[in-house]
C-alpha cells in the first residue's frame, strides 16, 4: 500500500531529479568567454588566462547563450558584430564604462546582420580626428533583437552617435548616456525601422555644437525600398533630455522630417520623458511632428527658461508630406518660470507652431501651463492654440529651477557630480529637477486616460496619477538587478530546494 509519506517522497524524488538536470543543462550551456587588450585571436583561447583580442573574433567563436567579458582598456578598431543567435549572446565590458571602444575611420561599433545581441557597459565613441560618420549603426532588415544598455555613447566627430535603419526591428535603446554628436545629424537617427524601444537615457551636449540636428529623430527617408513605410511602433519613454546646444531649427525630439508623400512615422509613444532648459541657446521647440499619424505625447515635462520659436510643439507638414493625422498631447506639464515661453517665434510668443491645413486631427487636452509671471501666448495665429486645450491648466507646477545643474560628463573614472553609474545621474537629475513639490497643482489631476502604470523612475502611479512625467509622492524604485545576479540567485534556491 502506498501512503501518503511515500506519494511525497517520491515527488520530492522527481522534482530533486528535475532540478538537478536543469542545473546540469544550465551549467553544460552557460559560458562566459573572455577578451583582454593583452590577450591573442591567433593564441588564444577565450579562457580568462588565455583571452582573445578582439571582440569582432570572439563572437564568431562563442555559442548561444554565451557571455563574452571584456576587460578594462582602449579598443581601437571597428567593432563588427555579424552573427545571429536565438537565445542571446550578452558582451559586457567586466567593469562598467572601462573598456573602450574606438575608431578612428568610420562607426566604432556595426551590426548589419546580428541577431539576439546585448551590449553592455561600454564607453564607445570616435577617436579625435576620425572623418568617417557615425559611431554605431545598426540597420538593414537581418539585423534584429539588438539591445544597447548602459553605455557611454559620446564625441562623434561626424554625423549621429546611433542610428538605427533601413528594416532594422526589435531594438532596445536604455539606460545609455549619449552626449556630443558633430554636424547637423542626431544622438539617434530612427530611419525606416519597426519596433525600436529608447528608454533610461541621458541625453545632452556640453560644448557648443551649433550645427547639431534634434538629439532623436525618427522619420522614413527611402519609401517601401527595405519593407518598411514609415518608421512604426516607436516608443520614446523615461528618457531624460537637457542643455540643448544645436541647430536653432531642431529640438530635443523630432517625428517626421524628408517630406515624403507616406506617413514618416506611425505609432509612436513619447511618453515619461523630462526636458530640461537651461541653456541660453535657441531651439526651434522641444517637440516637432511633421507629416505623421498616430503620435502619442503624454505625462511628459517640460520644464526651464528654454528660448525657442514655439514652446510647447511644431505640428506641420512639409513638401509632399500629408497633413499630420491622430495626434494627441495630453497630461504634459509646459512650464517656462522666467515668462519668456515661445518669446523667439517668428510671429511673436507662440506656444504651438501649427500652420493652417497642416494637421487633420489633434487632441489637445489637460495640459499644465505656466509661464512664470506673465500670460500663457494665446497662438491666435496657429490653427491649434490653447483655447483648443478645454481642460487646461494655468498655474506654476512648482518645479524646481535647472540652470545651475551639472552636466554628468564622463571623464573616465565617474560622472561629473560625483556619480558612480548613468543610472545614478538619471535618478539626481530626475528627482532634482522634474519631481512637483507638495501642493503642486499637477498632483492627481492627470485624466486617467491611456495613463502609464510608470513614471520617469519607474516608479507605480496610482488610480489618480499627476500631470507630467513624475508621480510626485512616489518612491524611486531600487536599481534593477542585473541579470547575473539574478541567474545566480535562481540556482541558489534551486539548489536549497536540491538539498534540502
Amino acid at each position: 500500500m502506498v501512503t501518503n509519506n511515500d506519494a511525497i517522497l517520491s515527488v520530492k524524488f522527481i522534482l530533486r531529479t528535475t532540478i538537478f538536470l536543469f542545473i546540469l543543462s544550465a551549467a553544460a550551456t552557460a559560458q562566459t568567454v573572455y577578451v583582454a587588450t593583452d590577450g591573442s585571436d591567433a593564441s588564444g583561447d577565450g579562457s580568462q588566462q588565455s583571452p582573445w583580442a578582439t571582440v569582432s573574433f570572439a563572437i564568431d567563436q562563442v555559442d548561444d547563450g554565451t557571455t563574452i567579458e571584456v576587460a578594462p582598456g582602449t579598443y581601437n578598431g571597428q567593432v563588427r558584430l555579424d552573427q545571429q543567435f536565438n537565445s542571446g549572446v550578452l558582451i559586457r565590458s567586466t567593469k562598467p564604462y572601462q573598456a573602450r571602444l574606438r575608431h578612428n575611420n568610420g562607426a566604432a561599433l556595426i551590426c548589419f546582420t546580428c541577431q539576439g545581441v546585448t551590449v553592455d557597459g561600454f564607453d564607445i565613441a570616435h577617436s579625435a580626428g576620425n572623418t568617417g560618420a557615425l559611431v554605431i549603426q545598426i540597420q538593414t532588415s537581418d539585423a534584429r533583437r539588438v539591445v544597447l544598455r548602459n553605455n557611454v555613447i559620446h564625441d562623434s566627430t561626424n554625423n549621429d552617435l546611433l542610428k538605427i535603419n533601413n528594416g532594422t526591428r526589435d531594438i532596445t535603446v536604455q539606460g545609455n548616456m549619449f552626449y556630443n554628436q558633430s554636424g547637423t545629424d542626431e544622438h539617434i537617427d530612427i530611419n525606416s525601422v519597426e519596433n525600436v524601444n529608447i528608454l533610461d537615457n541621458i541625453f545632452f551636449n556640453s560644448d557648443s555644437q551649433s550645427v547639431t540636428s534634434s538629439y532623436v529623430l525618427v522619420k522614413d527617408s527611402n519609401g517601401d525600398s527595405d519593407g518598411i513605410v514609415g518608421s512604426r511602433n516607436i516608443s520614446i519613454r523615461r528618457n531624460i533630455f537637457l542643455n540643448w546646444q544645436g541647430n536653432s531649427g531642431q529640438g530635443f525630439v523630432r517625428i517626421g522630417e524628408d517630406g515624403t508623400s507616406n506617413f514618416e512615422a506611425q505609432n509612436v509613444l513619447i511618453e515619461n520623458n523630462l526636458m530640461l532648459g537651461n541653456s541660453t541657446r535657441i531651439m526651434r521647440s522641444a517637440l516637432t511632428i511633421q507629416g505623421s499619424n498616430d503620435i502619442r505625447f503624454q505625462f511628459n515635462t517640460v520644464v526651464g527658461d528654454l528660448p525657442s520659436r514655439s514652446f510647447a510643439a511644431r505640428l506641420l507638414a512639409s513638401g509632399a508630406n500629408q497633413a499630420n493625422r491622430d495626434l494627441v498631447l495630453r497630461n504634459n506639464i509646459w512650464s517656462d518660470p522666467t515668462g519668456s515661453m515661445g518669446t523667439e517665434g517668428f510671429f511673436g510668443a507662440d506656444v504651438f507652431d501649427a500652420p493652417s491645413g497642416d494637421n487633420s486631427s489633434i487632441t489637445l487636452q489637460n495640459n499644465l501651463y505656466h509661464n512664470g509671471n506673465k500670460a500663457i501666448p494665446a497662438d491666435t495665429n496657429q490653427e491649434v492654440n490653447l483655447a483648443d486645450d478645454n481642460s487646461s491648466i494655468n498655474a506654476n507646477p512648482l518645479l524646481p529651477i535647472s540652470n545651475d545643474l551639472t552636466l554628468p560628463v564622463f571623464n573616465g573614472d565617474s560622472f561629473d557630480g560625483n556619480f558612480s553609474s548613468i543610472r545614478a545621474a538619471f535618478i539626481d537629475l530626475a528627482n532634482r529637477y522634474g519631481r512637483p513639490a507638495n501642493g503642486s497643482p499637477a498632483i492627481n489631476a492627470a485624466i486617467n486616460t491611456a495613463s502609464p502604470a510608470d513614471d520617469l523612475l519607474g516608479a507605480s502611479r496610482d488610480a489618480n496619477p499627476d500631470i507630467g512625467a513624475i508621480e510626485a509622492n512616489a518612491s524611486t524604485p531600487p536599481p534593477t538587478t542585473s541579470s547575473g545576479p539574478r541567474k545566480k540567485a535562481v540556482l541558489s534556491w534551486l539548489l536549497l530546494l536540491l538539498f534540502e
